[in-house]
């Protein structure tokens, strides 16, 4: 058996999720894949993967030999690549997935500096409001808002956002600030739910949780479109603190409430490829991490 051509298929299956498509990713066909994996199996003394007619996962024991050979194959490409005397020069895939809007905001200026900076790095978004798979998509890198649970991914903490409450000069002087979360009973309220589904909002009061449920005037599944209404002076709306800052520095928007925010909501930069990443995914990685810590759309929360 060609161990190495067996461990980079038992990957390609792992990633694409099943023996044909990891098929059509190397050139082979399906029973060629299933026969090498089953292969390795044997030869390991172990399932690698749970298959029924719907699906293919990893075990468990293939889980943790998954994020193995994913090192390993990082580190012959690697060693090849200096062999080769193109160390000093990254190359490849790399594919970067994040939210819609702090894609477009944030993270696509950024993309852009990697293509000035690594001529021969190919790189490719998915920016979605949706819970993406790094593993199960094939994405090497992503930027996470939120608390992550625990995972075998590595992740890096690079600051922070808020959720904030604003609105614009013109409706402050027509209706006056809300002092108090009470208050906001009297506003107008823009809200922005992908769901179009009213949730409250939360605030922190003397420590403790408090809720207030919103009666919107106007409901919206996009936070852009909430931000025009508020801009336009249509009511109050709750973002997160990076979507607003270019109006709030222009003066079109004002933030409301401040002392009442909640805590701030944590910005990592994911990979998936464990302490031994590839150069290519590095380079991406670490010009991430460096510009979001000293970027002024983030709060320095780091740790």
């Amino acid at each position: 058996m060609d161990r190495f051509k067996a461990l980079s298929i038992f990957v390609a299956v792992a990633e694409e999720g099943g023996f044909a498509a990891a098929g059509r990713r190397v050139g082979l066909s399906a029973p060629s894949v299933t026969r090498l994996v089953s292969e390795l199996e044997t030869d390991l003394g172990a399932a690698l993967f749970h298959r029924t007619t719907r699906s293919v996962q990893l075990t468990q024991v293939g889980e943790g030999f998954f994020v193995r050979t994913v090192q390993l194959l990082g580190d012959l490409d690697e060693a090849v690549q200096a062999v080769a005397g193109q160390q000093d020069e990254p190359s490849g895939n790399v594919s970067i997935t994040g939210s819609v809007l702090f894609g477009r905001i944030v993270l696509t200026p950024l993309i852009f500096e990697l293509m000035d900076l690594y001529p021969l790095l190919r790189l490719s978004t998915l920016f979605a409001d949706r819970i993406v798979h790094m593993v199960d998509e094939g994405l090497d890198v992503a930027v996470r808002l939120a608390h992550l649970p625990d995972s075998s991914l590595m992740a890096i903490r690079v600051g922070a956002v808020r959720r904030v409450v604003c609105a614009s000069p013109a409706y402050l002087d027509a209706y006056g600030e809300p002092a108090s979360i009470g208050d906001l009973e009297a506003h107008q309220i823009v809200q922005f739910a992908q769901n179009l589904n009213p949730e409250a909002w939360s605030f922190q009061k003397a420590g403790q949780v408090v809720s207030f449920r919103t009666v919107p005037r106007l409901m919206v599944n996009n936070a852009d479109a909430a931000i025009a209404a508020a801009v336009e002076g249509r009511g109050i709306t709750r973002v997160l603190s990076y979507q607003i800052a270019d109006h709030v520095a222009a003066g079109r928007l004002v933030h409301l409430l401040e002392a009442y925010e909640g805590e701030p909501i944590p910005v990592h930069v994911v990979h998936k490829e464990g302490a031994h990443v590839s150069r290519r995914v590095r380079v991406v990685v670490d010009h991430l991490v460096s510009a979001l810590r000293v970027s002024s759309l983030l709060a320095r929360e780091t740790n």
